[in-house]
């Protein structure tokens, strides 16, 4: 099992999204989200490279992975290192991901 690193700003993501999750649906939607994106994460962990390049490529940032969070319109955003997995940020695809994602370039 490869090791998942969280940068602090796919750290502040989650928190921020669940809160929102909270506010708009309610405590049970947040816990819910949370679990998810969490559930998310062992699967990145047990499957590194099952997430999609397409994003990467578009935005021209090499090896960039996405694994989408079920039930919610977001993904995690991730590269596959030699010794673990670099988490950078959990993103809504509505957001304009090219700039959310440029200083990774």
């Amino acid at each position: 099992m490869t090791e998942l690193q969280l940068r602090p700003l796919a750290e502040r993501d989650l928190i921020e999204r669940t809160q929102y999750y909270s506010a708009e649906g309610g405590p049970a939607l947040g816990e819910r989200f949370f679990g998810s994106a969490a559930q998310t994460l062992d699967t990145i962990r047990d499957r590194p490279e099952g997430g999609s390049l397409r994003i990467g490529e578009l935005c021209e940032i090499d090896g960039l992975r996405v694994r989408r969070v079920p039930g919610f319109p977001c993904g995690w955003f991730y590269f596959v290192r030699a010794d673990f997995i670099d988490v950078v940020r959990l993103l809504g695809y509505a957001q304009d991901l090219p700039s959310e994602l440029a200083d990774l370039t």
